[in-house]
Formats: C-alpha cells, sequence, structure tokens
C-alpha cells in the first residue's frame, strides 16, 4: 500500500502542479477564455487514463498462464522504463516547469483544440504512466484493493498540497521532492523489473527460473509481517534467482548512480516557488 500511495503522490502532484500552473498563467495573463478548454483536456486524459488502467487489470483475464506471465513481465519492464524516464525528467524540469507550460499555452492560444491537447498530453502523460506502474507495482507486490486504496489517498494529498502550493499557504521545495521521491521510486522500480524478469522467467522466455541465488523463505516468511512489508514495499522476494539479483542490482546500481551525480542535492537556501 504505500509504494502506491507515494507512486499516487508523487503522480498527482506533478499533474495537479501542472493544472494548476496552466490555470494559474491563462487567468494571470488575461487568458481566462482558456480555462474550460483546459478542464476538458483535463477530463479526457482522466478517462483515458482510467480506461487505460482498466484495460490492464481486466484485459489478460482468460488468457493462458503463460501468456500472462509474458504480458505481465513485459509490460512491467515498460513501465520501468517510463517511471526512470519520469523520475529523471521531473528532476530536471520541476524548475522550469511554469515557464514551460506557459510558452506552449501562448503559442496555442488561438487554438481550442491545441489547448485542450496540451492539457491533456500534460496530465495524460502523468495518468498513463501512474497506471501503467501502479499496475505493474501491485501485481508484483500481490495487492489488490489496498493499493487501489494506497494510490487514491496519495492522489488526493497531492491534490491538497497542489491547492496550498498554489495559494500561496504552503512553501514546498519541489526540487528537493521530487528529488528524494525519485531516490526512493528507484529502488520501487527495481523491484517491479525483478518481478518483470521473474514473469518472463516463468514463462519460459528467460532462463533460469530454479537456480537461486538466495532463500530466506525460513528466516524471512514471506507470510510474515517483515516479509509482507518487504513485499508491499520494495516487492522483495525471499527466494530470488540468479537473473533477478542481476536485474535489480545492474539497475540500482546504474540508474541510482547516475541520478545521484546528475541531481545533487540543493542548497538549504534554495527555495523554489510553483506558483512563480
Amino acid at each position: 500500500m504505500f509504494q502506491n500511495f507515494l507512486i499516487g503522490l508523487r503522480e498527482g502532484l506533478e499533474a495537479a502542479l501542472v493544472v494548476g500552473l496552466l490555470l494559474a498563467y491563462v487567468r494571470k495573463t488575461g487568458k481566462a477564455r482558456l480555462v474550460p478548454k483546459i478542464w476538458l483536456g483535463v477530463a479526457a486524459a482522466v478517462c483515458v487514463s482510467l480506461g487505460f488502467g482498466a484495460l490492464l487489470t481486466f484485459g489478460p483475464r482468460g488468457l493462458t498462464f503463460e501468456a500472462q506471465e509474458v504480458i505481465g513481465g513485459t509490460l512491467s519492464i515498460i513501465a520501468v522504463g517510463f517511471v526512470t524516464w519520469m523520475i529523471f525528467w521531473m528532476a530536471e524540469n520541476s524548475k522550469h516547469l511554469s515557464q514551460e507550460l506557459g510558452q506552449k499555452i501562448d503559442a496555442a492560444q488561438a487554438s481550442t483544440a491545441a489547448v485542450i491537447t496540451i492539457a491533456a498530453l500534460a496530465v495524460g502523460r502523468e495518468g498513463l504512466e501512474t497506471a501503467l506502474f501502479l499496475w505493474a507495482a501491485s501485481q508484483s507486490a500481490g495487492s489488490g484493493a489496498t493499493a487501489l486504496v494506497g494510490a487514491l489517498l496519495g492522489i488526493l494529498i497531492a491534490i491538497a498540497l497542489a491547492w496550498l502550493i498554489m495559494r500561496g499557504a504552503l512553501k514546498l521545495n519541489l526540487v528537493t521532492f521530487f528529488r528524494y521521491t525519485g531516490i526512493f521510486l528507484i529502488f520501487i522500480a527495481a523491484g517491479v523489473l525483478a518481478y518483470g524478469v521473474h514473469d518472463l522467467q516463468e514463462a519460459g522466455i528467460l532462463p533460469g527460473l530454479h537456480h537461486l541465488a538466495f532463500d530466506l523463505s525460513h528466516v524471512i516468511a514471506p507470510t510474515s509481517l517483515v516479509g509482507t512489508l518487504l513485499k508491499g514495499i520494495f516487492n522483495f522476494s525471499p527466494a530470488t534467482t540468479w537473473l533477478e539479483a542481476g536485474a535489480w542490482l545492474l539497475y540500482t546500481g546504474t540508474v541510482l548512480t547516475i541520478f545521484l551525480t546528475k541531481h545533487k542535492a540543493p542548497k538549504p537556501a534554495a527555495k523554489l516557488a510553483a506558483a512563480s
């Protein structure tokens, strides 16, 4: 539940800030007529994201076990690719997001379709990424309704935070926020990647299903409190194959090193005003 809460919080805050910045920009620049167009684009993005989530959830049902494992493993790996790109993109662009969105609105103000498209793409990108990664994380952690509750709670809190930020009632260093949540998501993504590899091993696409790097089931029972927490947060499996362990180590070592090198911690005095 916690990993889905974090995903919902981070992605929800991104999407909510994008909507808030778009609305603030058109109002400050005397283009309030564009507000309904922005909300129309947001509604379209939400509908597409919900439809995509439903397709991921119910689409594979009725298929053979091998087919489900192939689909699950492939989509998990794709989800890791998307979330990795998102982590780096937001860390790089959080400082200049308002300016970038303003430039796009200026370029498209004469076209209703263009403004709707900008809002839909800005929010839809987050929505599709969230749906895919939540699905992959929930599959790997074996969670169902609790995953949805955690994600919804994170999204609701994100909307409240974004509203407070845009109203000036709350100052949040977004650079720091996206940096540290990015680090945590890298570990979550590594677990999803390992799960995707395991799915492909069970489907017979990848070898080594019965070659274990370690088996700690006698120490950390999968049904124990510790085992459940580790599985739910980091997708940790007490019995891990060499290929899973290798994928986890390679991904974490490479991505975390690049991320920490490229995005060093900002100085304490550096503050980011989201509405500026």
